[in-house]
């Protein structure tokens, strides 16, 4: 994966216990088996040169979605604005 990793099977009708389970042993597998030596590996600089690709993809994907003026703004004209407009007196509310 180029942004992120899944970690166990996805919904299946097992017990709680045992898609607990299932998700360790998933994770456990991912960070020996790929993400622990994606960040070890180095170059002859001493560069980690596959895990900094991941951080840059996800950084160069993500950054625009999840961006603090993004947020602020949202808040704003979902929660603020409304919640301010609906204790206004009657008379300013259009």
């Amino acid at each position: 994966m180029v942004n992120g990793w899944a970690i166990g099977t996805g919904p299946e009708e097992r017990c709680a216990e045992d898609e607990d389970r299932g998700d360790a042993e998933s994770l456990y597998r991912l960070l020996e088996e790929e993400l622990v030596p994606l960040y070890y590996e180095r170059d002859r600089s001493g560069l980690p040169r596959g895990w900094l690709r991941v951080v840059k993809e996800a950084i160069r994907s993500v950054a625009p979605r999840f961006s603090a003026r993004r947020m602020v703004k949202e808040y704003a004209d979902q929660l603020y604005v409304p919640a301010a407009a609906s204790c206004a007196a009657p008379e300013l509310v259009k």
